[in-house]
């Protein structure tokens, strides 16, 4: 009976996620929803593209990248990956925060997913093909994106408005790189790349704030705690307006000692959000996902601490590397971790946590400080960039191992999709 309760309490549960599914027909399970081909793709590109960097760096492979290496590097593992990680959280997610929103299966999904994986040829052949068709590309990928979650904005009740929003402005910002490559704007691309990043934090903020909801609560649920988390808007919202004013101010005034205390202020409000897991009854700050999703917040607050002490203090000058800790570290770690709860719900599972998405989450924070305190061993820091890549592409082939079979089967309860 106890079986048979949690199989109809599962079965209604995707149910009420799927209720507007396509009438296509002989849609294969990896192309069933959203996220499925673009989990099967990302993790592997994670990998490949790591390697590829570190033959570039190393002088192995020869890609000029127009000249300008780090800035095109930066670009990719930002741009590149982001729409990918977005296409995943907005096709799985909108048609449940929508209903009525028809979810992208089968041709149709196929054909997007064949314009990102075009996008990835034209960035890694750009000094053949050229910028523009890198930019027509990406910019299409990063359109269609905006356009699918028209919804969100045009919402009477704006819900959830500020996604959109956000995505709108990185649209825009990356356009702007794109025209300052091309000679249209004068802005040097770092600049504005850095904007990108702290825009692309902002967007994971606003994502994480669902995904804990959703995630926290089927857990607890799962393991009948009688409490309910709640993820509280003005601490989120103070971190969003936090990390505004940090990117505004890095912009404009990139030498302003002000910046540095900002920094300290923005790590703080980030910081912060963790208080939401300190529930009123019950005590859940030791189950794993929580510490996963909690060490996300860590890295970031992390990360801009470090850059407003480094303004502060003129002997350190580790700010690209503590950088780090904001983009391979939190910014990656979220994507990795949405990977691994997506993976789990949304093919029909319970939420689980093993030894696997463990050492997963570990291996990110692991190769995050590696690659972030390289400031403070110099004498190591060839061996440090060597070993910081490898050990942060090995949660991306952990979860192939465990996960790609979930994702080329249909769903475990017997629901499509």
């Amino acid at each position: 009976m106890k079986k048979e309760r949690q199989t109809k309490e599962q079965s209604l549960h995707a149910t009420n996620h799927y209720l507007y599914y396509p009438a296509e027909k002989n849609v294969p399970p990896y192309l069933a929803y959203g996220f499925r081909p673009v989990f099967l793709l990302l993790a592997p590109y994670m990998i490949i593209s790591m390697v590829l960097w570190g033959l570039v760096w190393s002088g192995i492979v020869n890609i000029p990248f127009m000249n300008d290496t780090l800035t095109w590097h930066i670009y990719e593992m930002l741009f590149g990956v982001l729409t990918a990680g977005v296409m995943a959280f907005l096709t799985t997610g909108l048609p449940e925060l929508f209903p009525g929103m028809i979810p992208f299966i089968g041709k149709r999904l196929y054909n997007i997913m064949a314009l990102w994986v075009l996008g990835r040829i034209s960035f890694w052949f750009i000094d053949i093909t050229g910028i523009w068709l890198s930019a027509i590309l990406n910019l299409s990928m990063l359109a269609w994106l905006i356009w699918f979650a028209k919804d969100v904005v045009l919402d009477k009740l704006q819900r959830h408005s500020s996604l959109g929003y956000t995505l709108v402005a990185i649209f825009f910002v990356e356009v702007w790189f794109f025209a300052s490559k091309l000679g249209f704007a004068t802005t040097d691309g770092l600049s504005i790349l850095k904007v990108a990043t702290g825009l692309i934090v902002v967007l994971v903020l606003l994502a994480l704030r669902r995904v804990n909801m959703e995630a926290i609560n089927e857990l607890m649920e799962d393991k009948a705690i009688d409490d309910i988390y709640i993820a509280r808007p003005p601490l989120t919202n103070l971190a969003i307006f936090s990390v505004l004013v940090f990117t505004l101010v890095e912009f404009l005034y990139p030498t302003n000692s002000a910046l540095g205390w900002i920094g300290l202020a923005c790590g703080a409000s980030i910081l912060a959000i963790t208080g939401d897991y300190i529930l009123k009854d019950k005590n859940i700050l030791t189950q794993p996902y929580v510490i996963y999703l909690g060490s996300i917040f860590v890295l970031l607050a992390v990360g801009y601490g470090l850059i407003g002490w480094d303004i502060l203090d003129k002997d350190i000058s580790g700010i690209n590397h503590f950088r780090h800790f904001i983009t391979t570290g939190g910014i990656g770690l979220a994507y990795l971790v949405i990977m691994i709860i997506i993976s789990w719900i949304h093919t029909g599972r319970h939420l689980t946590s093993n030894i696997y998405t463990h050492l997963m989450v570990l291996f990110i924070i692991i190769a995050t400080f590696m690659r972030g305190f390289i400031q403070f061993f110099e004498q190591y820091t060839s061996e440090l960039y060597l070993w910081s890549a490898i050990v942060w592409t090995l949660p991306f082939a952990i979860y192939i191992k465990l996960f790609f079979k979930f994702l080329v089967t249909p769903r475990a309860d017997g629901i499509k999709g």
